[in-house]
């Protein structure tokens, strides 16, 4: 069904949900970059900013931040993305074009779109953009293979997550033989921080706030932070990690202060994080969110204070 809607598709708008990781951005490169060989017309497009530690893959240049014009596409691929929603500002243009191709690997999915590719069990989203290129009988090249790798390679963890599979080693080793360099992506993604983002670090770290219980852990990351440290939203990733990792925590919370809209509520997001005995893909999936059963996130106007105190309730339940 993918390969009858993709051959008779000629301009083609592909998409990931706001604020992406390595998994949404590897797997919107590798099919922009694969469908391109089969002479499709291409627009990336993501309504957040682009974390400066992908920068190394070749192609990323190509995403966008400019909404399109609807009526330029026939066909829309949504990839790593529960719900439209997620989308961010591209959500008013999807119902404008005729055939939408939903691929993705997170439980939370609505199964939205006229083709829904949905498998849970793949380790990544790039796993099953892997598969449909290679369905597609479409060769792999290094830009490919770079995407596909990377996508697989930070979704697990760096294969510690609980999502790691055999499928998931078979096919970042097979990514090798077409020039992948795994010291180079390691290095490029774990191995440099500027100093600003150090001082970030140190200013989010001391927010730390932990539950009476000591199941549940918090933190926070403001605009001011930023803007002392001369720093970008993208420059957390990971960050929760520790947090997560803290003796006993079961479950990890970090809030993230969006930059104010003029006559707009204060918007913020939450990234969660589980140890494996909470499943936090429903918290977030309650507020509108979704993810993995060990890391999700939402995005909400929920006063401050308020938000602190339903996520601090949380370790209640734990």
């Amino acid at each position: 069904m993918v390969k009858k809607i993709l051959e008779k598709s000629r301009n083609i708008l592909i998409t990931s949900h706001l604020h992406p990781d390595g998994d949404a951005i590897g797997s919107m490169i590798a099919m922009a970059k694969a469908l391109e060989k089969k002479g499709k017309n291409i627009y990336l497009y993501n309504d957040s900013c682009i974390p400066k530690i992908f920068s190394f893959l070749p192609g990323i240049e190509k995403i966008k931040r400019n909404v399109p014009d609807y009526s330029k596409f026939d066909t829309a691929i949504i990839l790593d993305c529960s719900e439209t929603g997620r989308t961010g500002k591209c959500k008013k243009i999807l119902n404008n074009i005729p055939e939408i191709i939903n691929i993705d690997h997170h439980r939370t999915n609505t199964y939205f779109g006229t083709l829904k590719i949905v498998d849970p069990n793949a380790s990544a989203t790039a796993e099953i953009v892997y598969k449909i290129i290679k369905d597609l009988k479409i060769e792999i090249c290094p830009e490919i293979a770079y995407s596909i790798y990377t996508g697989i390679f930070t979704d697990t963890g760096s294969f510690r997550f609980s999502n790691t599979n055999a499928q998931a080693f078979s096919i970042c080793r097979e990514m090798l033989d077409y020039g992948v360099c795994p010291h180079k992506v390691a290095q490029q993604i774990y191995g440099s921080y500027s100093l600003g983002r150090i001082k970030l670090i140190n200013m989010v770290l001391d927010s730390i706030e932990i539950s009476e219980n000591k199941k549940m852990s918090l933190m926070v990351l403001t605009q001011n932070m930023l803007k002392k440290t001369d720093t970008k939203r993208e420059d957390v990733s990971e960050l929760i990690n520790y947090a997560e990792h803290i003796e006993d925590v079961k479950v990890a919370a970090l809030i993230k202060e969006g930059e104010k809209e003029k006559n707009k509520d204060q918007c913020y997001h939450v990234s969660l994080r589980s140890d494996g005995s909470i499943d936090v893909s429903k918290i977030a999936f309650s507020y509108g969110g979704g993810g993995h059963e060990t890391a999700a996130g939402f995005s909400t106007t929920i006063p401050f204070t308020d938000l602190k105190k339903e996520l601090m309730s949380i370790a209640d339940r734990i």
